[in-house]
Formats: C-alpha cells, structure tokens, sequence
C-alpha cells in the first residue's frame, strides 16, 4: 500500500526525476517529470529486468529504494531513499497539475540538496561502507566465446596476454564451462579440464576467475526435478528453458551452496562473478519464514564466507541495495551484447545506466561497467572503451587477443596499464554522466 510522503510544485520543462532500479539490469536514469516511466513490455523482462512481483505503474516514474526530484524551480533537489537496504520501498512521483506527488510503499528519508548529483553523492555516503578493495585487471571469455569456450581458447589467451605484454590480473572463465549448478556443478565434456586451467592461471602469476550462476536453475534440469522442495518462484528464462529461483533458507541448497564454492577455492579459484543474482529474491514459500529480501542477503553472505575474505566477488544481474558490503564490485548495466548482437548494430545497450549510476562508484562498490569489446568488427568499440574507461572502475576486456589490430591491442594494453579504480568520480564527471544518461533515454 502507498502512501503519500511528499507533494512539490514542479517546473514541468525544468523539473527531473532520478529513479533507481532494483538490479543490474534494470533502468535508471534521469526523466522529465512530465516523462512516463521505462517498463517491460513482456513478463520475462518484468522477471529479469525489473522487480518481480512488484507491478510497474501505468503513469508516472517508478523507483525501487531511491528517487531524486530536482523541481526546476530554483527550489533544492529532494532525494527520497530508504535507510535500511533491507528495507526496500517502492517509490512512484506522478503529477497531478503542475505538482508532483510522491508516493512509497514503506519508509524513506527525505533530504534537501543543491541539487541531483548532490543528493545522489549523500546518499551514496551515508550508506557507504568500507572502503572497496583495489580492483584487479581482467580477462572474460563471454563476448568472444560464448557458451562454447574451452580449456584450449583460455590457455591460448593465457599465452597472449605475456607475448603482447598485456597487464592481465585476473583470467575468468564465463558461461560454458559448466553444465550449471542444476547438474552438479562440474566442468562440461566440451570444456576440458578445470583444474588443468586454473593451475596454468596461477602458474603464470595470475588469478583464476569462473562464472557462476548460483542462486537459479532451469526447470528441466536434474536439481530441479529431484529437488522441487528446494525452489521458490518464476525467475525468467534462458539457456532453452524456464528459470527459477532457488531457496536460500533451505539447509540443501545452503549446503549445495557452500560445497560447490568451497569446491572452487580449493582448486585455486579467487575471483567469482555471480550472474542471475536476482533470482535468490524472487517472491514465493520459503522453507524459514522470512521475506525475499533478507534470504537474498543472507545467501550472499553464505558465498562470501565460503569463498573467503581475500576473494574477489563481482556481482551482476543483482538487487542493487541489498548488496551492499556484500559485493566488491557490480555490474551497473546490461551485457555489453547478447549473441547476434557482435557487430554492435544495437548499439550500447549499457550506457544509460552505466552513466546514471555513476555517483555509485567508490561509494557502493567498483562500478563494473562490462566488457570492453576491442576487434575491429564491433563498430562500437571506440565509444565503449571511452564509457567503460571514463565511467567505470573495473577494467576488464573480451576479446580474442589474436583477432584484435593493431588499435583494439594498444587500446587494451592501455586499458589494462591504467589497472581499475576504487576512487569517486569527480562531481562534475557525474553531472555529465547524469545529462548522458538523460539523453539515452530518448535515443
């Protein structure tokens, strides 16, 4: 139920609205006030991209957790944003007239400031935690290999990064080593030895990383059809079937949890990107009584203690709020592509949040802004590499190192030298970034 929590006069051509999303790859940017919302236009995207179970408004702009109005009347920003990112209220600002109403469905702090940025950089302060770990450099196989990577691509990239003295910290296998955690967690036939990789990872000097999907599995997989006790609730689909959540109260999945990132550790593995992670919040029976939000926290903090303090945790596909101090670095937009998406004819999918969250750099988290693309047959690359450098703080690439020209290999060798950042971008960086975001919108 909502409830009204403020009502402002607003400059209907001046005004603005900062609405966050609830993960990774759900909106946010900065709307007129006059503007009506971005919503799914299919129930899997409402699934996966925005807040499941949590109805999208048919008029006005919708936040979940944090909402920025700047009324364009001279008047101060106002930022109405929760206090407990266990606590996570929907948030909708309609007008009616030359008004704007603010509605939330629980608690929020409101604060006056100078203007948007500002009161986004508040924000971003007062929930802060420690200071983020220094980011390591990285190499993903995902935009290159897809779900067909094997052992032998990793190792020939592995051979590259030292012939083209590439400053690579951190060598992480994505999506295709594994069947998924439906089927045990183990490597597919087609991907070849694990331990084998990572062995030769950390012979060179660097870090092994892998990528996990760990809080869903599909319906049709082995897990799911011996387990159905262990499920919770729709979570989209993908990989040819439905998705669902999995139960973070329960004491199975909790112990298939610890064991198969105890099992990783144990081979050499540091450097885990968590996908998805939104499915462990999805609304359904639980085996404890207690709500989405804290099973999604508590499953997180499960994977941080199995995988340890020194690890590195980059999360992605996430509830944003409810990450916070669990995670050291997030994904802030969408996949840098989808396959059949190489050419970069669909443009850049993630910079309209990637630029609007970019106040949450060195505050939140390192920014994780995806891959850097760098062959020449991605006609986006230049603008991405420019984005991904300028707003971000994680730097990672994905490309074959043999297919790049004589500019994608400087572009990355310069990439990487620069190594990532745990600093706060500079105030007026961030109100560019805000106008960027702002006219992505519309584009």
């Amino acid at each position: 139920m909502s409830e009204i929590v403020d009502e402002l006069p607003v400059d209907l051509t001046a005004g603005r609205i900062y609405a966050e999303g609830w993960q990774s790859w759900s909106p946010a940017t900065w709307y007129p006030v006059t503007a009506r919302g971005l919503r799914p236009d299919e129930e899997w995207q409402h699934l996966m991209r925005f807040r499941p179970g949590t109805p999208v408004a048919d008029d006005g702009v919708q936040g979940e957790g944090l909402l920025v109005v700047e009324p364009g009347t001279g008047e101060p920003a106002r930022r109405y944003g929760t206090i407990d990112p266990l606590v996570v209220p929907t948030l909708r600002a309609s007008l009616e007239g030359d008004r704007l109403v603010v509605r939330s469905t629980g608690p929020v702090s409101v604060r006056h400031h100078r203007d948007g940025a500002a009161a986004l950089a508040a924000y971003g302060d007062e929930l802060a935690g420690t200071a983020p770990a220094e980011p390591p450099t990285v190499w993903c196989s995902w935009y290159r290999y897809f779900e067909q990577v094997t052992a032998g691509d990793v190792l020939e990239n592995l051979d590259a990064f030292a012939r083209h003295d590439l400053a690579v910290d951190v060598v992480q296998v994505d999506d295709g080593w594994s069947p998924g955690l439906g089927e045990g967690l183990r490597e597919s036939e087609q991907f070849g030895s694990l331990p084998a990789v990572v062995d030769a990872i950390r012979a060179s000097g660097r870090r092994a990383g892998i990528w996990l999907a760990p809080f869903l599995v599909g319906e049709q997989t082995t897990l799911a059809r011996q387990r159905p006790e262990w499920l919770v609730g729709p979570a989209g689909r993908n990989w040819g079937q439905s998705l669902v959540g999995l139960d973070l109260t329960h004491p199975g999945v909790l112990q298939l949890l610890d064991d198969g990132i105890r099992r990783l550790v144990g081979l050499g593995v540091d450097y885990f990107k968590l996908d998805f992670l939104y499915a462990g919040a999805v609304p359904g029976r639980r085996y404890q009584d207690i709500d989405a939000v804290t099973a999604y926290r508590d499953g997180l903090a499960l994977i941080r203690g199995a995988a340890g303090t020194d690890a590195y945790l980059v999360g992605c596909g996430a509830p944003l709020l409810p990450s916070l101090g669990q995670v050291d670095a997030m994904r802030v937009s969408p996949d840098t592509f989808h396959e059949g998406g190489e050419d970069g004819s669909t443009g850049l999918r993630g910079l309209m949040p990637l630029a609007a969250r970019a106040w949450q750099q060195g505050r939140f988290w390192v920014n994780d802004p995806d891959c850097v693309v760098a062959r020449p047959s991605y006609s986006q690359r230049q603008r991405w590499v420019e984005a991904a450098g300028g707003l971000g703080g994680l730097r990672s690439f994905s490309d074959r190192v043999a297919e790049l020209d004589q500019w994608g290999l400087a572009t990355v060798r310069e990439l990487l030298a620069r190594g990532g950042s745990t600093g706060v971008l500079p105030d007026e960086r961030v109100r560019a970034a805000a106008q960027l975001a702002q006219g992505e919108r519309t584009a």
